[in-house]
C-alpha cells in the first residue's frame, strides 16, 4: 500500500463532498489514555490527522455511501466520542450520539489543486476538538468516487484506518444488497484504556533502562544524530521511497531467516550500522508498539499505539534483534508511570522516532491493489524526523518527514540514500539468491535485456527446440520487454562465481478461482548450459523457483514440457511432480 502525504496525494478532479453528521452533546465521560492526553493536550491545530484514501469501481448513490458510514460509527465507540477542554486545561473524552446528516459540497477554486482543498477540509474537520473529529469525503467522478476517510490521530492508527475501511466496504456491500448494514459489535477502545490502567506498575528493570536510554539522549526522548539546523518547527520536507520490491525483499527476508531473525532486526541492523558509520553513536529512537495485545482489540477502531525507545549499539542482526525486543518490553507498561520522573513525555527538538508495519502479517486485509488504496499524512510543520517502513505484499517502503531546512537536507538525505543502498546491498548479496553446491556458489537474478542473446542460445541447445528458436533477435527484446513490464513474470538467469550464464527459466504467478482461489506458480523454459548438466543445478533452481512460488502466495507449482523429453519427465518425478494431466496447444 502507498505510503504518502496529502501535498503528494494523487487524486482525479471531481466534486469533492463531505458528509456532516449529527452530533449530540457530551454525555459519559470516558478515560483518557496517557497518549491520548499528550496529543490533544497541544491543543486544536492543522495536520493532527491520518487517513486513507481508495478508489471504488462504480459510481455510488451518496445516500448509500452515508448509511454505510454511519454503520461503521454505529460499530466503533471511540468515532462516538469528542475532547472538550477541561476546566484545569486538561482534555476530557466523552460520548455523543450521532446521527445522519447531510452531504455538503466543497469548493475547489480555480487553479487549486484537488489535494489542497481536500487538506484545507480535513484539517477543519479532523482537529483534535472537532465534534466529531473524523470526516468521510468523496470525490465524485464519472467512473466511480474515490473515498478518503480521516481522524484526528487520537481515534485511530494505522492498522484502524485499514479497519475502518474494511467496515466501511463490508457496510456498503450490505446496503447495495438492500440489507441492513449491520455489522457485529466490537470493544471500544475506551475499554482498552481502562485496561490499560488497571496493569501493575513496570518492574525496575524497565524504569532502569528507560532512564539509561534517556540520560545517553540528554534527558529527553532520542533526536536525530546529526544537525538539523535551527530547533523551531519548519516547514517539513516529505520523501516517499521505493526500498525493496517484491523480489528483493524476498531475498532480504531469505537472508533475516538465515540470521535467525526478523525483516524489522534486519533492517534495524542497517539502520545502526548506518548511524554508527555517519554519527559516531549508537542508534537510539522513539519506537512506536501496538498496545494489541491479543485478539480482543483486532477489530477494533482507536490509537493502539504507544512509545517505546530503541537503542541499538551493535550492527549485528542478532544483537539488534534483542534490541527490538527489548523496545517491545519498555513499550508494554503504561508509560505514565514511567515517564513521571520526567514530568511526561521529554520531547525536544530533533526527536527521532522509527516506526513499522507489516501489512502481511496483520488479520485485517483489503485488496490495497485493487482499490488503490494509499495511507496519507497530513502536513504540519516539524523540528524532528519521523520515518515510517511499510512492508506489503510489493515490497519494503517507507515515508520520511524532516524539517526543510538546508542542514536536514544534507543529513537526513544522506542518511536514508546510505540505509537504502545498504538494504539494497544486503538484498542483492542475500542467501535467498544463492545456489550453493558442494564448493560451488551461483547465484539467480532476473534477467537483463543485455542477456536475451545468451538466453536464446541456451533455450535453443536441444534437438527439439533447435527448430523452434530461429526468430529474429529483435523479436525476443521484444518479448523480454513485455516480460520485464510485468512484475507477476520473473525471467531467471543463473550465473556462476565467473558471472557466466549457466542456467535460465521464467516464473509466472497466475492468481486462479479454480481449486478454491489457488495461486499457481508457472514455470517454463527451464534450461542449463550442456557442461554443466547432471551436477544437481536443475534440482537447485527448481526449488529456488517453488521458494520463490510460496512468497508470492502460490500453493501449486506447474511445469509443461514437450512429450519426447523422457529425462525432463523423470527429472520433475524425481521433485515430486505428478504426470496426471493431458495438455494441449494449438496455434493462433
Amino acid at each position: 500500500m502507498r505510503l504518502t502525504n496529502v501535498a503528494h496525494l494523487r487524486l482525479p478532479f471531481g466534486r469533492l463532498l463531505g458528509y456532516d453528521v449529527r452530533v449530540g452533546p457530551p454525555g459519559r465521560a470516558l478515560p483518557v489514555s496517557f497518549d491520548q492526553g499528550r496529543h490533544v493536550g497541544a491543543g486544536d491545530r492543522a495536520g493532527s490527522w491520518m487517513a486513507l484514501s481508495f478508489r471504488l469501481s462504480r459510481p455510488v448513490p451518496p445516500d448509500e455511501l452515508a448509511t454505510a458510514w454511519l454503520a461503521v460509527i454505529a460499530r466503533h465507540g471511540t468515532l462516538r466520542s469528542v475532547f472538550v477542554p477541561g476546566e484545569d486545561g486538561e482534555p476530557r473524552l466523552h460520548e455523543v450520539e450521532i446521527g445522519p446528516g447531510e452531504w455538503a459540497e466543497h469548493p475547489i477554486a480555480p487553479g487549486q489543486a484537488v489535494n489542497e482543498a481536500l487538506r484545507d477540509v480535513l484539517d477543519r474537520a479532523c482537529s483534535p476538538y472537532s465534534r466529531p473529529s473524523h470526516r468521510l469525503c468523496v470525490l465524485e467522478t464519472a467512473v466511480g468516487p474515490t473515498v478518503v476517510v480521516a481522524a484526528d490521530h487520537s481515534h485511530v492508527d494505522m492498522w484502524s484506518m485499514l479497519v475502518i475501511a474494511r467496515d466501511l466496504l463490508a457496510a456498503l456491500t450490505a446496503v447495495q444488497d438492500g440489507r441492513e448494514p449491520a455489522l457485529p459489535p466490537t470493544p471500544a477502545f475506551a475499554e482498552h484504556t481502562h485496561a490499560l490502567q488497571d496493569r501493575p506498575a513496570a518492574p525496575e528493570e524497565v524504569h532502569r533502562r528507560w532512564a539509561e536510554v534517556l540520560a545517553a539522549s540528554g534527558d529527553v526522548m532520542p533526536r536525530f544524530p546529526l544537525p538539523l539546523g535551527p530547533a523551531t518547527p519548519q516547514q517539513e520536507r516529505v520523501e516517499v521511497r521505493d526500498v525493496l520490491d517484491v523480489d528483493d525483499n524476498a531475498a532480504f527476508s531469505a537472508q533475516a531467516r538465515e540470521d535467525g531473525v526478523s525483516t524489522l532486526a534486519l533492517v534495524v541492523a542497517a539502520m545502526t550500522e548506518v548511524t554508527l558509520t555517519l554519527a559516531g553513536t549508537p542508534l537510539r529512537a522513539v519506537f512506536p508498539v501496538h498496545s494489541r495485545y491479543d485478539s480482543t482489540w483486532h477489530d477494533s477502531v482507536g490509537w493502539f499505539i504507544t512509545n517505546s525507545v530503541l537503542e541499538s549499539t551493535d550492527a549485528d542482526p542478532r544483537a539488534s534483534a534483542e534490541a527490538v525486543k527489548e523496545a517491545v518490553r519498555m513499550g508494554s507498561w503504561p508509560l505514565a508511570d514511567i515517564l513521571r520522573p520526567w514530568g511526561g513525555m521529554p520531547e525536544a527538538p530533533g526527536m527521532f522516532a522509527i516506526s513499522w508495519l507489516d501489512l502481511r502479517r496483520l488479520p485485517v486485509r483489503v485488496d490495497a491493489t485493487g482499490l488503490e488504496a494509499q495511507y496519507v499524512g497530513a502536513t504540519i510543520r516539524t523540528d524532528g524526523v519521523m520515518l515510517w517502513f511499510i512492508l506489503d505484499e510489493s515490497g519494503l517502503h517507507l515515508r520520511c518527514r524532516y524539517p526543510d531546512t538546508p542542514e536536514a537536507r544534507r543529513h537526513v538525505g544522506t542518511w536514508l540514500d546510505t540505509l537504502i543502498a545498504h538494504l539494497r546491498s544486503r538484498a542483492r548479496e542475500s542467501v535467498g539468491g544463492r545456489l550453493r553446491l558442494g564448493d560451488r556458489t551461483y547465484r539467480v537474478q532476473r534477467a537483463l535485456r543485455t542477456d536475451v542473446p545468451a538466453l536464446v542460445a541456451l533455450l535453443s541447445d536441444d534437438e527439439i527446440s533447435r527448430t523452434r528458436e530461429g526468430a529474429e533477435i529483435a523479436r525476443y527484446e521484444e518479448a523480454y520487454d513485455a516480460i520485464a513490464r510485468d512484475s507477476s513474470h520473473y525471467l531467471a538467469v543463473v550465473r556462476d562465481e565467473a558471472d557466466r550464464i549457466v542456467g535460465t527459466m521464467q516464473l509466472t504467478i497466475i492468481p486462479g478461482l479454480s481449486r478454491g482461489g489457488t495461486t499457481r506458480l508457472q514455470i517454463e523454459g527451464v534450461r542449463v548450459v550442456a557442461p554443466e548438466r547432471s551436477r544437481g543445478i536443475g534440482t537447485a533452481m527448481l526449488e529456488w523457483a517453488h521458494e520463490h512460488g510460496r512468497h508470492r502466495g502460490a500453493t501449486l507449482a506447474q511445469v509443461t514440457t514437450d512429450r519426447d523429453r523422457a529425462r525432463a519427465h523423470a527429472f520433475y518425478e524425481r521433485l515430486g511432480y505428478e504426470n496426471n494431466h493431458v495438455g494441449f496447444k494449438r496455434r493462433l
